[in-house]
């Protein structure tokens, strides 16, 4: 009798539709949900927080892959109900639709415990406040009933050698101390969200860090680097018009410290991290205007947004989210974090400009090293404009009126109005502004400084006048895809506003008739296949002011004062004050620092005064 032949590697075998196992189908949304261990202490610390509490003990066994414990003093699990703990799409979240589309809770799927313990050894103890001893289920029992145990109110969960049932799965696990920055990582996420509750984690039997309960400030500092906690300031705005009830609120990195890598960043959408590409494009959009090359914006950002506008059931993870009007949540958060950029409004910001490393220590032994940086609660946006440094040539330039005298009086009897840059002193290497304030030294990069002022005025001008159009002599016609040409169409009306006429002349054929005169001269085929791919995607696209600020930033280059100008005094005042009415001041418009401040305790410092 001749065998068969078992069917060749990537070829399916063929053969009757059969129901699958409830073990094998947990072991399959493991696949999904249960990635590595850090995927199982992410369930886990949800699960506490949604029960309410206010204290999680964390405890990993080599990384994680030999055990995780979760213990919390939440309001713990009654003892008829802990056998539905691990079974499949059994959870106390949700129980209509009506539920799922206004589910607040981080659980709400009823899969992560039933996951879990498909793939690993999984024993749960828990005992409600009204309880007078805890009860104890196995994932591993045969009867599936609860036994008496002794603990504390809350819960405990203790999962061990995961994947120990889908050893192949295990092979692709890494080090020990990989996993366990991978678990460090998911632990850093949800305690910055909920700064009230105490978190403690242990690995190896060793403690390893312990967050007690606080407000967002102190957990931020805690957690992130101690350059994001003294460089950011707090912002906190909700919508006047628009989408009902959102609001934007937590930390954002000063234009003046952004970092080399995108590291820093943690957004949440109603207590949620996620990781979302509308809101990142937002955030990054905002900060455009002062990022430089390949340079990124630290930042922790909460959104609250109804939960019927928002849909969170997109993937099991529950990390990535689904916005009914993605647009209006892209502009709300643009707007607001550049307005928060412009115009701070407390004084909670408190800037530091790090000069070189060259510069910033004294080279004897022994003496300190001090840091430039700018005082909180100086608002140069509020204050009047004085003078006029717009002009295109240095000597154009008025002084205002309140100029310090540099000689023939005492500062003193002057009685200057107070100024956040202070006034002019001198001159250094025909490339610095020499300013003394109140809080100390004040050095002021002249080139970069009035690249920004030029800067903002050719913007300001341009955006007081209607977009000049220019009609194309000879239409650029492109071919173009399905996506492209549905979304031209639906999109006309954005398109029109923003200067480009584009048209369909047929299925997979696009002609542009018109564009905004100041970019005529570019790739307009590049441009509008750009937009269109931002159109889809956030509903909402920047390029075009992208494309006009790059150029105006290269005639505001052109066009400032250069290094190795003489200045006068008059002259020197008048950029001080200018500076301090120009919006992101702080940074030039190719993303350089324009000014630091040394205060007079680094200076006393330095010469060991007091000492």
């Amino acid at each position: 009798m001749k065998q068969q032949s078992s069917p060749a590697f990537g070829q399916a075998a063929s053969g009757s539709i059969r129901l699958l196992s409830d073990q094998l189908i947990s072991q399959i949304a493991a696949g999904e949900v249960i990635e590595r261990p850090s995927a199982v202490v992410k369930e886990l610390l949800e699960n506490a927080i949604d029960a309410g509490a206010t204290r999680i003990d964390i405890r990993l066994q080599s990384g994680g892959k030999k055990q995780i414990i979760v213990t919390d003093n939440g309001s713990g699990i009654p003892p008829d109900q802990l056998g539905l703990a691990l079974v499949r799409h059994a959870t106390s979240k949700i129980a209509s639709l009506h539920d799922l589309e206004n589910v607040l809770s981080l659980g709400f799927r009823g899969e992560a415990l039933a996951s879990i313990a498909s793939v690993a050894e999984v024993d749960i103890i828990s005992r409600t406040s009204a309880g007078s001893h805890a009860w104890s289920i196995s994932g591993s029992a045969t009867t599936g009933e609860p036994v008496p145990a002794s603990a504390l109110p809350g819960t405990t969960v203790d999962v061990r050698e995961l994947y120990i049932n889908t050893p192949a799965r295990r092979k692709f696990l890494k080090s020990d101390q990989t996993e366990y920055g991978h678990c460090l990582d998911v632990i850093r996420r949800i305690a910055l969200a909920h700064p009230e509750i105490h978190f403690s984690l242990y690995h190896n039997d060793r403690l390893s860090l312990q967050w007690p309960s606080g407000t967002l400030q102190e957990r931020s500092t805690a957690i992130l680097s101690p350059d994001f906690v003294r460089d950011h300031f707090y912002l906190d705005t909700t919508t006047e018009h628009g989408t009902a009830g959102m609001r934007l609120y937590g930390y954002l990195g000063l234009s003046t410290a952004l970092r080399s890598r995108a590291d820093l960043q943690y957004f949440y959408v109603n207590g949620r991290f996620v990781r979302d590409r509308v809101l990142t494009h937002a955030v990054r959009a905002a900060y455009e205007d002062v990022l430089h090359a390949d340079r990124h914006p630290a930042y922790v950002l909460f959104i609250e947004v109804p939960p019927t506008h928002v849909d969170v059931n997109v993937h099991p993870a529950k990390t990535e989210v689904r916005f009914r009007d993605s647009r209006a949540v892209h502009q709300f958060i643009r707007h607001s974090i550049e307005h928060a950029l412009t115009r701070p409004t407390d004084g909670t910001a408190s800037v530091r400009t790090a000069l070189p490393s060259a510069s910033r220590t004294a080279s004897v032994p022994g003496l300190p090293s001090f840091t430039p940086s700018r005082r909180p609660g100086a608002h140069w946006r509020d204050l009047p404009g004085l003078g006029n440094f717009g002009a295109s040539r240095p000597d154009e330039v008025s002084a205002g009126p309140a100029a310090m005298p540099l000689t023939g009086t005492d500062p003193a009897d002057a009685a200057p109005p107070f100024r956040p840059l202070g006034y002019a002193l001198a001159q250094l290497n025909e490339v610095f502004i020499l300013a003394q304030n109140e809080h100390g030294l004040i050095l002021v990069d002249i080139h970069a400084a009035h690249e920004r002022i030029l800067y903002e005025k050719l913007k300001t001008d341009l955006n007081e006048k209607a977009i000049q159009v220019q009609p194309l002599l000879i239409p650029v016609v492109f071919r173009a895809d399905p996506v492209q040409t549905g979304t031209a169409e639906t999109h006309r009306d954005a398109l029109l506003a923003m200067g480009f006429d584009i048209s369909s002349l047929s299925p997979d054929t696009l002609s542009i008739r018109s564009a905004p005169a100041l970019l005529s001269d570019t790739d307009l085929e590049l441009m509008v296949k750009d937009m269109l791919s931002e159109l889809h995607e956030f509903g909402v696209s920047a390029i075009p002011d992208e494309k006009r600020n790059e150029l105006l930033a290269t005639i505001a280059c052109h066009r400032s004062v250069r290094a190795k100008r003489t200045l006068g005094a008059v002259e020197m005042d008048a950029l001080l004050r200018q500076i301090e009415v120009t919006r992101n001041a702080d940074v030039c418009s190719h993303g350089r620092p324009t000014w630091v401040q040394i205060d007079w305790e680094a200076l006393d410092a330095l010469f060991r005064r007091g000492r």
